[in-house]
């Protein structure tokens, strides 16, 4: 009976040292602004290549479809009314300060993040985690980081260079190895602002995103782990053209007085100056063409935002393509729109042992569940999240 009874206790925890842990490794690449369709757009033979060899898909962003929120939604699972990082830039009720990504002392603040970043998860259940650049991932969440992370501040690494960095980390000795890696790259979102969706520019910086993930592809077969790599490549939103015709100005419809602030991004955050002028507020917006307007907590259930603690006290979201400010962006695209829009949309391409080959899939699914998604891969429990590995369970083999 002690015999067995040793047998069944080996048996158990041979199944809890499989069950925290893969074999496999794991490769995230987040292409900025990386819009579903810029690959039947443009000229992209790898992404093509991927689609054949494992998995093709569109995802859809959280609302709203901003850089920052998105980032930090693809690592925890959570939508950004839920993690907190609601906007690209907000205001902090607590103190009046705002958070935005040129004020370092609110963006490195680890306060405004919240939820269980993927890096922290794989960590504390024993499975080594690198980051390059990825949004959060250079702020000390808990008082922690990945085992291996990159500071966004410092001098940062070209895109040539994070290539070379991705197959450094995979080249360590086994016991130092990270099994999940994740990096950023700002293109082809930047050409997009600047140039718009469809046009030279941007197809120049898709297709050399192209030829660069090609390139990490190329070093990755090298390695002896090769045939071990799960190789993800998605990104956080689309873009969409921007005109300077189309836009609403506040000033033509709200008093100075009415307001502290506005947050003129996509969408818009409006903090009144006193509750009183919160109805005053919305009764002027309602109604304008080529916007909607919601009070904080009443926004559409679909949108899955509007009662975080630093929420405007109003939301404005502007039609897509269209400005919600007094004077018209400079840029010829942007994103922020509501997430359920086409333009908005990212894509999705996946290869390795763990995912099917030669997958396209029909229908969309919500970037929440790249988190359950990354842990499955890690073999690694996940934290509460608003996604889930169901969603996402018919691209795996």
């Amino acid at each position: 009976m002690r015999k067995v009874f040793i047998t069944l206790l080996s048996l158990a925890t041979a199944f809890t040292v499989l069950a925290a842990g893969s074999d496999n490794y794991t490769v995230i690449i987040s292409l900025d602004g990386f819009r579903w369709d810029y690959t039947e757009a443009y000229d992209t033979p790898f992404f093509d290549q991927l689609a054949q060899q494992g998995v093709k898909a569109v995802m859809t962003p959280s609302f709203p479809s901003k850089t920052f929120p998105n980032h930090y939604t693809l690592a925890t699972g959570l939508v950004p009314d839920h993690h907190g990082i609601i906007a690209n830039k907000f205001r902090i009720r607590a103190t009046g300060k705002q958070f935005s990504l040129s004020n370092n002392e609110t963006r490195s603040d680890p306060q405004y993040y919240g939820g269980d970043p993927i890096w922290l998860t794989a960590k504390r259940q024993g499975v080594i985690s690198a980051t390059v650049y990825w949004v959060g991932s250079d702020v000390a969440v808990k008082g922690d980081h990945a085992n291996y992370w990159k500071d966004y501040l410092q001098d940062r690494l070209t895109h040539e260079q994070r290539v070379e960095e991705i197959i450094r980390l995979l080249s360590l000795p086994e016991e130092q190895r990270p099994h999940l890696v994740m990096a950023y790259f700002e293109e082809p979102d930047h050409t997009g602002h600047e140039c718009g969706p469809i046009s030279m520019p941007t197809r120049r910086a898709t297709e050399r995103m192209d030829s660069l993930m090609h390139v990490l592809w190329i070093n990755l077969q090298s390695l002896p782990i090769a045939s071990n790599i799960n190789f993800i490549i998605t990104g956080d939103h689309g873009m969409t053209w921007l005109t300077k015709e189309r836009i609403v100005r506040p000033k033509d419809y709200l008093k100075a007085e009415w307001i502290t602030s506005i947050d003129n991004s996509f969408p818009s955050l409006i903090y009144a100056s006193k509750s009183e002028y919160v109805d005053s507020i919305y009764y002027a917006l309602s109604g304008v063409d080529h916007i909607r307007v919601w009070k904080r907590g009443e926004l559409p259930a679909y949108l899955n935002y509007g009662t975080n603690v630093n929420m405007g006290d109003l939301v404005v979201m502007s039609d897509i393509g269209w400005q919600f400010d007094n004077k018209p962006s400079k840029e010829m695209g942007s994103h922020g729109f509501d997430h359920t829009a086409s333009d908005m949309w990212v894509a999705f391409r996946a290869v390795g042992p763990d995912f099917k080959s030669g997958y396209s899939r029909q229908n969309t699914f919500r970037n929440v569940c790249i988190y359950p998604l990354l842990c499955h891969l890690l073999g690694i429990d996940p934290s509460p999240c608003d996604g889930t590995f169901d969603e996402v369970r018919d691209l795996m083999r």
